[in-house]
């Protein structure tokens, strides 16, 4: 039986994705294609692992590609019993301790995507682990032949799993299909796609911009963009969590909250439990879902995936789940920021160094 048989469903309930994943893998026919950052050695992670083991058995192509910083716990016998069933495991970038160990290691596969048989995929911001199980999360599960695009995404980084040179334009092409657009980050200091795409939509909106993400530390010139739009008139608005999984980044962020919220900003922060969701909504007409997070070392150092598009039936999800996520934040407190302790000043300013590392 179908979890879900709308052509286009956002998720926010990580259960409610993780079984719907579960279904659509146990009905596969032709081939299933899976990359993520983390894949937990856990519950979460052996049922997808029992899953795949029992579609690979049946003939099934199965390809997975895992970050081997962020998927440490299955690079043994978990890794094994994939292998032996005759699924195609790839690890991105094995650590080597070497004299390239800090430039090259950190730099990290931060994309999330599931594709199964050209018809279905799936995008967003969760791994597959338990981890985040009572998180708020962003997974799009689409139909169509988006999935077509997809795959020649994954199957380029499936071949350039371990490869260090290569020509980085051919992997950084924006991909147009329909009314979507495809587009791709890898480490770089100029390039950095998705943020200068960010940069673009906000100049242009006239209305609205609604952000959320875990992590909100934008550089320079994101923070001008949005300062600027807020400063014209604009409603723009940053949900974030009060507290994410990443302290340091929490006290970091500290240090801008105040400039962002003078200008107009409205900062708003979900309050149950982490807000792990990474979406984006210009003026109620483009939305942006996918792996990165608003902050430095997502657009300057690690491989990430967003998907735009203007499809109002997408539009309208996007918009209940702004409204569904706004029920549960309280409003940044600016006067309880301003006598914030001189102790966590200090820790804000001795961050700034680490600010693309963190």
């Amino acid at each position: 039986m179908k979890t879900v048989s709308e052509p286009y469903h956002l998720f926010a309930d990580p259960i409610r994705y993780y079984n719907a994943m579960i279904d659509d893998i146990e009905s596969a026919k032709d081939y299933i294609y899976l990359q993520t950052y983390r894949f937990g050695n856990d519950t979460i992670g052996i049922r997808f692992k029992d899953a795949l083991i029992k579609k690979a058995k049946q003939g099934l192509e199965i390809k997975i590609l895992v970050d081997f910083w962020g998927s440490s716990r299955i690079h043994n016998q978990f890794a094994a019993d994939l292998r032996q069933s005759g699924i195609e495991l790839r690890f991105f970038e094995k650590i080597k301790y070497n004299t390239d160990f800090f430039t090259r290691s950190h730099k990290r596969n931060h994309r999330k995507i599931l594709l199964i048989d050209d018809e279905i995929t799936y995008i967003g911001s969760s791994n597959i682990t338990e981890y985040n199980l009572n998180w708020r999360e962003s997974v799009l599960r689409m139909t169509g032949t988006i999935a077509l695009a997809f795959k020649k995404v994954f199957k380029q980084d499936f071949k350039i799993y371990n490869t260090y040179v290569f020509a980085k334009n051919n992997y950084l092409r924006l991909i147009h299909h329909q009314n979507f657009e495809i587009i791709r980050d890898m480490p770089s200091i100029t390039k950095q796609r998705i943020m200068r795409k960010y940069i673009g939509l906000i100049r242009k909106a006239t209305k609205s911009i609604t952000i959320v993400t875990p992590y909100f530390l934008p550089g320079f010139m994101l923070r001008k963009a949005l300062m600027e739009a807020a400063e014209k008139g604009l409603v723009v608005k940053v949900i974030i969590p009060k507290r994410s999984d990443v302290g340091l980044v929490d006290i970091l962020r500290n240090k801008y909250m105040g400039q962002l919220h003078k200008s107009g900003i409205e900062l708003l922060l979900f309050a149950p439990h982490n807000l792990h969701a990474k979406i984006m909504l210009i003026d109620d007409q483009v939305f942006s879902i996918g792996s990165s997070n608003f902050d430095y070392r997502s657009f300057r150092y690690m491989h990430e995936i967003v998907l735009l598009g203007t499809q109002e039936i997408i539009i309208q999800q996007f918009k209940r789940f702004i409204e569904t996520t706004l029920e549960n934040t309280e409003l940044f407190n600016y006067e309880h920021w301003r006598k914030r302790p001189m102790i966590s000043r200090l820790f804000e300013w001795l961050l700034i160094p680490a600010r693309h590392l963190l």
